[in-house]
């Protein structure tokens, strides 16, 4: 029992690194119908803003997140005006292999700009555990798992009881009537990259202590959480959140009890079949377009 404990608290943790990058690039497919394929390097390129800036200025690890999570939103912005929006006539396919070209892009500069070599940046509580039937869970874990819940619900929240989650929502459901309607799509569209890019932002840097900042460090981050959107279906906001917890707490569960080099591809292998047998996910509903 101990055991499964222990893994299940550290799906948990994973589950909310891979639900807040998930959450992100289904927030941009809403607003904007594309797929953004960018979203772990715009993370891993931010964790390095963050990390230098604790490095340069020895602030405080809470500090040093905020300011990377600010400068996310910098270039969320500048993403959106100076590519993406230039960029809005030609069909979505074209959008996503733009973002191809991003990740290109910030994996070219960030070594550039911050060096080749892999930058620490500690856990924001660096010791401490709670014991609960006989697993530990360590108070840095804890906060992960309680700082990626929060935001979500904080979102969830604004998505559906405020004035912009409510624009936000009719420019998900139909862009070109909603700017008939009076909403301000290109300032949603502006901010769901700017969200997008701090969520994956803070996705990285719950990530790093496990690992390093490193350019290829939200790889496995960017696979999962876009299978998450697949598999919780693109159709909701709350789908792909789901399926990051469901990948989480499978991959773990997997590689412990089957086998630590195939439960990985066991895992695929089945949201493989699953999505043959329904290809709109698990919330996702087909959609059905009217002549």
């Amino acid at each position: 029992m101990s055991t499964f404990l222990q893994l299940l608290f550290s799906s948990l943790e994973t589950g909310s690194v891979y639900a807040l990058a998930a959450l992100g690039i289904i927030i941009i497919f809403r607003t904007s119908k594309m797929t953004n394929f960018a979203q772990g390097s715009i993370g891993m390129v931010n964790a390095f803003v963050a990390t230098f800036f604790l490095m340069k200025a020895n602030a405080p690890v809470w500090l040093a997140a905020i300011v990377g999570m600010i400068s996310a939103f910098v270039l969320g912005v500048l993403v959106d005006i100076i590519i993406m929006r230039q960029a809005k006539k030609i069909t979505a396919l074209a959008k996503q292999i733009i973002t191809f070209g991003l990740i290109m892009l910030l994996t070219g500069l960030a070594p550039m700009i911050f060096g080749t070599s892999p930058l620490t940046y500690p856990r924001f509580i660096h010791s401490g555990t709670f014991q609960i039937a006989e697993a530990s869970i360590t108070h840095n874990a804890l906060l992960n798992i309680i700082m990626g819940l929060t935001i979500m619900l904080i979102l969830f929240y604004f998505l559906q009881n405020t004035k912009w989650g409510l624009a936000v929502r009719v420019t998900a459901s139909n862009e070109q009537t909603a700017r008939l309607m009076g909403v301000p799509t290109k300032t949603v569209t502006m901010g769901a990259w700017a969200v997008a890019a701090a969520l994956g932002t803070l996705s990285a840097l719950m990530l790093a202590p496990a690992i390093t900042v490193n350019v290829s460090m939200m790889d496995n981050v960017q696979i999962s959480a876009l299978i998450a959107c697949i598999l919780g279906g693109f159709q909701t906001f709350y789908g792909p959140v789901i399926g990051a917890y469901i990948i989480g707490f499978s991959k773990n569960m997997l590689n412990y009890y089957i086998s630590s080099t195939w439960g990985d591809a066991i895992l695929y292998t089945l949201i493989l079949v699953f999505i043959v047998f329904r290809p709109n996910g698990i919330i996702g509903k087909k959609v059905i377009k009217k002549v």
